[in-house]
């Protein structure tokens, strides 16, 4: 699939900021992304017609944020986050991100066991930004991803991203209207404690 996604000149830049109260705003990190393979067994599936036939299927419109990223996983062949975040709570009860519950992350040639939590991106926060460039803003607000621990009481910086591609593959868990959705681009990045200081604002831009 790495070769099929380099055919296709597929790649992505994200941006990284911090923006505070008064509008003031800090730029943290600002560097390329890495397209892994989900990208191509997505985009086979809708080439080949051997996915739904509804276009939606096949839009980046999820991500996950954690708290396990490492260089290590900057290669294709990642699937997954290392630690997404895994709870309502994690996210925030009182946050304006819009989180769903229930839907699979795929994982290689099989469906993770557990329900994934993914945040939501809304098709205001989609936008063309050139003829063959879009960018998706993700907006972590100042009452998202607060203090985070680990499950030993260790503070845990937000270290790593991944945009999700909806459900190429069309698969709805047994019927149960759950999708299943793969990890299409992927960055590590270091540690940040998110406070309800300042909001974080991810824009990632994915280039065709």
């Amino acid at each position: 699939m790495k070769n099929f996604i380099e055919n296709l000149s597929i790649d992505g830049h994200l941006q990284i900021a911090k923006v505070f109260p008064d509008g003031a705003e800090e730029i943290i990190f600002d560097d390329h992304n890495i397209i892994v393979s989900g990208m191509g067994v997505g985009l086979a599936h809708l080439f080949s017609l051997s996915g739904p036939g509804n276009i939606l299927e096949y839009q980046i419109d999820r991500f996950q944020i954690g708290i396990g990223g490492s260089q290590g996983r900057e290669v294709a062949s990642t699937n997954e986050l290392a630690l997404p975040l895994s709870s309502l709570e994690e996210y925030g009860e009182n946050a304006l991100l819009y989180v769903l519950n229930g839907y699979h992350a795929y994982q290689v040639d099989n469906i993770s066991a557990g329900q994934e939590w993914f945040g939501y991106i809304p098709q205001h926060k989609v936008s063309r930004v050139g003829d063959s460039s879009v960018r998706y803003t993700i907006v972590i607000d100042r009452d998202c991803a607060n203090d985070l621990t680990t499950s030993r009481g260790a503070e845990s910086p937000i270290n790593e991203v991944g945009l999700f591609m909806k459900n190429p593959m069309g698969d709805k868990s047994g019927g149960q209207n759950i999708d299943t959705s793969i990890l299409v681009a992927y960055r590590y990045f270091s540690g940040i404690v998110k406070t309800s200081d300042f909001a974080l604002v991810f824009r990632w831009t994915i280039n065709w």
